[in-house]
């Protein structure tokens, strides 16, 4: 691969590792997600994902190693560093406010104002909000809802939008449709499929294997902390990925 070509990696993590005194939590882990992508993330509980998720979320600062954002070295020095640098996190319990209107919990931290007073701008917002449901085709009833009266399945595509929205370099989803029943799982998969057909470089923490296969392009493993493999997900069966992810021969 060319220097051009690794500069053009939304994210790229070389050689990260993380240490808690003399625990060893991530050792020397490498990845990239490309524009357009699909990388799934697997493991065991106690694998290192979490500690993952918080590194590339500027949650926890690497021990060594180091983070690239579109082929230039990165500090995350907090979540709200990670979030100016277009890193965008969707976590199961969605961080969204039941009651207030979907166009607030869009635009939450980063309310549109206007006027010398800095009145909110709630017509703009509202208009924004509509226009990014309508264009993502996430089917609610008005923007100006409360965010309670929508299903869980709305209410996560609401987080993906959201987070797609005011993402320039990932999207970082962490067991997206876990407390989701099925059919409302399979909107919010054609939402991620929907996304990656825009362009958006996407990292997905699922411990579903079916939706592993469903949604993903390529799937990383881990395991007590190290990376085993990652494969393009047409070259691995899931006999052969619960195996790297147990440690156990298929």
């Amino acid at each position: 691969m060319s220097e051009t070509e690794q500069q053009s990696f939304p994210l790229e993590l070389r050689g990260i590792s993380k240490r808690f005194g003399a625990v060893t939590a991530i050792q020397r882990f490498d990845l990239h997600v490309a524009a357009g992508e699909v990388l799934a993330l697997v493991g065991d509980n106690g694998a290192g994902k979490s500690t993952l998720v918080k590194i590339i979320s500027g949650v926890y600062q690497p021990t060594a190693g180091e983070i690239l954002l579109h082929g230039q070295p990165t500090s995350l020095r907090d979540p709200s560093d990670a979030r100016e640098h277009g890193i965008e996190v969707v976590f199961q319990d969605l961080a969204l406010v039941d009651l207030q209107p979907v166009y607030m919990n869009l635009f939450l931290g980063r309310e549109l104002s206007h006027g010398p007073f800095q009145t909110l701008d709630r017509k703009s917002m509202i208009r924004e909000t509509q226009e990014l449901v309508d264009d993502l085709d996430v089917r609610i009833p008005s923007a100006k809802v409360p965010l309670a009266a929508l299903s869980g399945g709305q209410r996560q595509a609401i987080a993906i939008a959201r987070a797609t929205h005011w993402a320039s370099s990932l999207v970082l989803m962490d067991e997206p449709t876990a407390a989701l029943g099925v059919a409302e799982t399979a909107k919010v998969e054609e939402l991620i499929l929907r996304l990656k057909s825009r362009g958006a470089a996407m990292l997905v923490v699922s411990h579903n294997m079916e939706q592993v296969f469903r949604i993903a392009d390529r799937v990383t493993v881990l395991r007590r902390g190290k990376q085993v493999d990652t494969r393009n997900i047409a070259d691995v069966s899931q006999n052969e990925l619960v195996a790297m992810i147990t440690g156990l021969s298929g």
